[in-house]
């Protein structure tokens, strides 16, 4: 075996201290040739400070060899060792000492100073650095950023003004795997957490930001995800505020077309979404469509689906003003009976994860806020910035766009839908399905397989 392959050795037994909640640091003691004596960080569940990689190794060898002095052995460790380790090291008089990733920040064998090049000191150890640091460093970095992860889920404090759905509601949702993830710090977000999902390589040649409209959430995607996935596309899918797994503020009122528009832009802009597929459908496409002419680019392509540009110069439609009309009258409606009527081949488990987010009134304000919001007149907030973005559709945008339309839908149907089509350059025939009403990504399969090798070309 050669260096790579014990550094293999100590590898493994990072991972394990990993498995175990500890800072992901393997080590292994080798003495001609055999290993007699291997580590882990362990310094959180032994309750010891000293209980580093390092150290529980030498303590092992030195068990396994009847003598504390190690001089005919070399130590294989996956960081570079910090002062107490490099000293142990000296005193038991190792011939040499291997490691991966240098240390920054303690390393005491060359990055912050260098013990083993100390001329004053009675013994010299050999010292080696660079063996396979690329994984070493890799396994490191990766630990850091979910325990940051895992640290800001559990650091986003409620804020007096909104509720927070308890998440016993998401559990076992069908067709719904994937771990949460959460934003509370962007400027406009004042501290309300945001989810979003996040699947696939953050370096994917693609990125499809799929957003969804009322009373969805990013459920409503659960088709669609695996296969642009599969494709080694990235996907993110957040959850507008009060709906889904975000946070939602309990008055009606709070909720505005320019908030949440603004609260997209520092989304996209944080997570530094590029090569972009916007994905937008209803309520994701009267926001969505107006955020890829501030940064153009980002997005290379887009996939609109039942939607609309609210521009308050041209009339909603009847579909739409009678929707509005319904919820102004029933403010309570039924959101899984709804998902039901429309789509009878859902599974009730299915038409019942959409009610999830909402367990009473107090949960349902952005549900009674959104029709309303929806621009009418040229003055409404939305209205200039939706004229806008009808510009750069008709004469700016340069990317690829596929339109499919649910020809059921009455709401925003397939005359919506060519109006809209004429307003987006090079925007070709549009993708049609029959049998699929306003919630066209229930029959997202075929949609994603389309759009995958679409934008392939």
């Amino acid at each position: 075996m050669n260096d790579a392959d014990y550094m293999g050795l100590a590898l493994q037994e990072a991972r394990a201290a990993a498995m175990a909640g500890e800072v992901p640091v393997g080590a292994v003691v080798v003495h001609h040739g055999r290993v007699v004596g291997v580590g882990r960080n362990a310094p959180i569940s032994a309750l010891d400070p000293t209980a580093h990689a390092e150290i529980v190794a030498l303590r092992a060898a030195a068990q396994a060899l009847g003598n504390y002095r190690l001089d005919d052995c070399e130590l294989f460790v996956t960081l570079e060792p910090c002062v107490m380790c490099s000293g142990a090291m000296l005193h038991s008089r190792l011939r040499r000492v291997v490691f991966g990733a240098p240390d920054p920040k303690t390393g005491a064998a060359g990055s912050v100073l260098h013990l083993f090049d100390e001329a004053r000191l009675n013994h010299q150890t050999t010292v080696q650095g660079g063996v396979r640091a690329e994984e070493c460093g890799a396994l490191l970095s990766g630990f850091f950023r979910d325990r940051r992860e895992a640290q800001r889920r559990e650091s986003h404090p409620l804020r007096d003004d909104a509720l927070r759905t308890p998440e016993e509601r998401f559990s076992g949702l069908p067709g719904y795997p994937w771990a949460p993830h959460y934003l509370s710090d962007l400027p406009s977000l004042a501290g309300l957490r945001l989810h979003h999902i996040d699947e696939g390589p953050a370096d994917a040649p693609r990125t499809w930001l799929c957003l969804h409209g009322n009373p969805a959430w990013s459920y409503l995607y659960r088709k669609m995800i695996p296969l642009f996935t599969a494709a080694g596309d990235r996907v993110v899918a957040p959850d507008l505020i009060g709906f889904g797994k975000s946070d939602k503020p309990k008055k009606d009122g709070f909720h505005g077309f320019d908030w949440h528009r603004r609260v997209l832009l520092e989304f996209v802009e944080r997570l530094d979404l590029k090569n972009v597929v916007l994905v937008v459908q209803d309520w994701g496409g009267l926001l969505g469509l107006t955020l890829p002419m501030a940064a153009p680019d980002r997005y290379d392509g887009l996939l609109v689906m039942n939607t609309t540009l609210a521009t308050g110069d041209t009339p909603l439609s009847p579909g739409f003003l009678a929707w509005r009309e319904m919820c102004a009258k029933q403010p309570e409606f039924d959101v899984a009976r709804l998902f039901a009527r429309g789509n009878g081949h859902m599974s009730a488990a299915e038409c019942a994860a959409y009610s999830a987010p909402f367990p009473d009134r107090g949960h349902r304000a952005a549900l009674r806020a959104f029709p309303a919001m929806v621009p009418e007149q040229p003055a409404d907030e939305g209205a200039a910035v939706s004229r806008e973005a009808r510009h750069f559709w008709r004469d700016q945008w340069m990317g690829q766009t596929l339109m499919a339309i649910g020809q059921r839908d009455p709401v925003l149907g397939e005359t919506v839908m060519r109006a809209l089509q004429r307003d987006i350059r090079g925007c070709g025939e549009p993708l049609l399905l029959p049998e699929a009403g306003h919630f066209v990504q229930e029959h997202g399969e075929r949609i994603a397989r389309e759009a995958c090798t679409f934008f392939a070309r």
